[in-house]
């Protein structure tokens, strides 16, 4: 990578776009890990999962809601990568990296502009993901996203589209700064130890870090919005009765699915990453010669 590359910055879209095409990869293992989140009784492994969902409703059916998955990255991520972009590029002064309170600040605030913009398209991915479990009798049947948005707001109310808005805003915010604060923290650490270059192997190392992190600081935040957002009406009152239901199952109760929520967020963080550098590489821009 030459020299000029490494000094290219992103344009605030580019991460809602790298987040779409790696929802397009991992949009299955997204399906199993809110299926497996919303059993509050019994266990059934991830494999076996997989094949019941195949052998009862076909292979396509692992992309059950991959428009709504597309139209949350499209409003959430897009929005929470642009704010950290833009913030941080404003702020930071080339060859003067930010200090990591800065970044994790700026990834919060822009976490929590994300969430409150993306829940709408979340409430419907968790739901349409949800919909193959369920009884035939049962189902909600969205066609599609925008199908599902026009329902709820004819069946249910627009204010039913923030629905667990609350957690899947506190979710966004560890979310982000678990994936862009500790990412970008991670791979300054590994270029500045001079055994790492600005190439596909940093880009991988720093992205499977912050995936692991943003697992761990997300998974119980994402095990309540997932139920709040599936929740049918008045099943709970508020936050608290859901916390306390969700206690019910022991402290391992908050981190149902965190496996295959690692599996599925462990390549999404790196796809993700890897597709933004590569962006910013080929179709970026020099600070000072070109702009947004």
């Amino acid at each position: 990578m030459g020299s000029q590359d490494s000094k290219k910055l992103s344009r605030w879209y580019f991460g809602g776009v790298a987040s779409s095409g790696a929802a397009c990869v991992t949009h299955p293992l997204d399906l199993l890990k809110v299926q497996l989140q919303t059993q509050q009784e019994g266990k059934m492994s991830i494999v076996k999962h997989t094949m019941n969902i195949i052998k009862k409703q076909g292979f396509f059916a692992l992309y059950n809601g991959l428009s709504a998955s597309l139209l949350r990255q499209g409003t959430y991520s897009t929005t929470r990568f642009g704010v950290y972009e833009v913030a941080k590029q404003a702020i930071e002064k080339p060859g003067e990296p930010l200090p990591f309170y800065q970044k994790l600040l700026i990834a919060g605030s822009a976490g929590a502009v994300g969430g409150v913009f993306g829940t709408p398209g979340d409430l419907i991915n968790v739901r349409m993901q949800n919909d193959i479990k369920l009884p035939p009798e049962q189902r909600r049947n969205y066609k599609h996203a925008l199908d599902g948005l026009i329902r709820v707001c004819r069946e249910e109310g627009v204010v039913k589209l923030f629905n667990g808005c609350s957690t899947a805003t506190g979710r966004a915010i560890l979310m982000t700064i678990g994936q862009l604060s500790f990412y970008d923290q991670i791979k300054q650490y590994l270029l500045n130890s001079g055994k790492f270059n600005d190439n596909l192997l940093t880009h991988f190392a720093a992205s499977l870090s912050a995936g692991a992190i943003a697992t761990t600081l997300t998974q119980p935040l994402d095990v309540l919005k997932t139920r709040a957002m599936n929740a049918k009406p008045g099943e709970y009152k508020n936050l608290g009765q859901l916390v306390l239901y969700t206690a019910k199952m022991g402290p391992m109760g908050f981190f149902k699915g965190y496996v295959p929520a690692f599996v599925r967020l462990a390549p999404h963080t790196i796809l993700t990453f890897v597709f933004l550098e590569q962006l910013r590489i080929y179709f970026g821009y020099i600070p000072n010669k070109s702009n947004f």
